[in-house]
């Protein structure tokens, strides 16, 4: 992989003023296997190497984060990690240009006319030909070990972003959810995200002793043990490691 860096300014924002770090990577993607271009922005708040900081890496929307789509609970969790990090004083967003985990606007939308037919958004993608999710966060780890991560916070619901850090030889500390109020048009979107993808998103109908909590624990578990650590242990929505 050839990571280059090609801009760097301040950002002020609504919640904080950045820095924004551009970089561009050529890479081959694990999951399709094909060459490609990939963009990632990093917003950096903050003193980052006193204390392993808060990272979200989060994809593009262009729906919910310029439109504000409902379908989809990205622009609140884009909002929540900026606010959260600027209250915090310090930390990383990474802004992967992997519109619908991967397969781009157009698609996206073409799997939305299949959603509106039924489908949910796993069947959609597989019907339109593509896999269920192509990201496979080579960019984004490599981009860690860049600004000389040895440990952070990750906030995300997402297992393979906490395998994908993990594998990378980074160190996840706590978990911190990601999680933001579903609406009447994004609550099948956030089920299939919970049941088919197993992402650790709270149903309003779990409580603390469900069986949703073991199996959250499992799959933390289970990639904690791959990527060689020693001993985890989550508990309500964070995953401190020993």
């Amino acid at each position: 992989m050839t990571l280059k860096q090609v801009a760097e300014v301040e950002f002020p924002t609504r919640w904080a003023c950045f820095r924004l770090l551009a970089f561009e990577a050529v890479h081959v993607n694990t999951k399709t296997g094909k060459d490609c271009l990939e963009t990632v922005l990093a917003l950096v708040l903050g003193d980052l190497h006193s204390f392993p900081p808060l990272v979200r890496i989060h994809s593009q929307c262009t729906t919910g984060e310029v439109f504000q789509s409902l379908r989809c609970d990205c622009h609140d969790q884009l909002h929540l990690a900026l606010r959260v990090i600027a209250e915090e004083g310090a930390g990383v967003l990474l802004y992967e240009q992997q519109e619908g985990r991967g397969i781009g606007l157009i698609e996206k939308l073409r799997a939305y006319e299949l959603q509106d037919r039924g489908f949910d958004t796993v069947d959609a993608n597989l019907h339109l030909g593509h896999v269920v999710d192509s990201r496979d966060y080579a960019v984004p780890t490599q981009l860690l070990h860049f600004l000389g991560f040895r440990s952070i916070r990750l906030m995300s619901n997402n297992p393979e972003k906490l395998k994908a850090v993990l594998d990378s030889g980074i160190q996840i500390i706590e978990r911190v959810g990601a999680d933001v109020p579903a609406t009447p048009y994004s609550n099948r979107y956030m089920s299939t995200k919970r049941n088919r993808l197993g992402h650790l998103i709270s149903s309003p109908a779990d409580s603390p002793a469900k069986e949703s909590d073991s199996i959250q624990d499992a799959l933390l578990s289970e990639a904690h043990a791959e990527a060689g650590a020693s001993s985890g242990d989550y508990r309500g929505g964070f995953w401190r490691i020993s």
